[in-house]
């Protein structure tokens, strides 16, 4: 059996930045564990699978350790591949999550527009177990649904984050957040996971889901531009909503091939 799968850089207009995510459309779903020993031979921090069913397409996200809940830059690769390859035609793909829900996404030119469940973080402990994560000390933490937040005093902090990914993966979340204002945009971050097998994320739109609420009552806009300082680096506009986060971006290709599943 022969299955069609792209790579595509996501959050970025240039091969080689932003988050590679692969994207594998199906017919019928794979078996499970046919889909999570896919993820795992790519290696890359999400791999996607949709099915369409009547006028919508069944999303799911597989790290290479798991299926996750949420992931955005594999839904804009997604629906990158469904316009540019796949034939798509309309100026809205409704994807829809059996863990999230409906995820539409839109398109203006190049832009793409997630609109994913906005998580508005609370404010909580800094505890030993968070102060430990990092070599730089936080001004304070938040938690989201998933993630913990650790806001730090500049750009410049975040950016010689060191992180103890032992401290990391014994806390009680998928990961934990870096961000501080920033000096070109908005608010920057870096973002580490490796409970679900992702020590740092180049770039992740599912975390400004919960950037997204903090930054906008902190800095009273609802339009706001971020920058994720990995590596490889990403950049995102996001339009806070309310019950909604609406986060931007572009996508480049880098490869279409064959899996050949035996």
């Amino acid at each position: 059996m022969k299955q069609k799968i792209y790579q595509v850089d996501a959050f970025t207009n240039t091969v080689f930045k932003g988050n590679p995510a692969a994207v594998c459309p199906l017919t019928e779903w794979l078996l499970d564990e046919v889909m999570q020993r896919i993820a795992n031979e790519n290696n890359l921090s999400e791999t996607a699978f949709f099915v369409k069913e009547d006028d919508r397409y069944i999303l799911r996200w597989f790290t290479p350790e798991m299926e996750i809940d949420l992931c955005g830059h594999a839904t804009l690769a997604s629906a990158f591949v469904l316009w540019k390859y796949e034939g798509y035609k309309e100026e809205v793909i409704r994807f829809y999550s059996p863990k999230s829900g409906e995820l539409p996404v839109s398109r203006n030119g190049n832009l793409l527009t997630l609109d994913f469940p906005s998580d508005k973080p609370e404010e909580t402990v800094l505890t030993e177990e968070l102060l430990s994560c990092f070599n730089i000390r936080p001004q304070f933490a938040l938690k989201g649904k998933t993630d913990y937040i650790l806001v730090f005093s500049n750009e410049k902090e975040i950016k010689e984050l060191t992180p103890d990914l032992n401290a990391i993966v014994r806390l009680n979340g998928r990961g934990v957040i870096g961000t501080a204002s920033g000096k070109r945009v908005d608010f920057v971050s870096r973002f580490f996971a490796p409970a679900v097998g992702v020590d740092e994320d180049p770039v992740t739109g599912s975390t400004h889901t919960t950037l997204a609420p903090y930054w906008s009552k902190q800095l009273n806009k609802r339009q706001l531009k971020a920058i994720q300082l990995s590596k490889r680096t990403g950049w995102l506009e996001c339009s806070y909503e309310g019950e909604r986060v609406k986060i931007s971006g572009e996508c480049v290709l880098y490869l279409i091939g064959e899996i050949n599943i035996i």
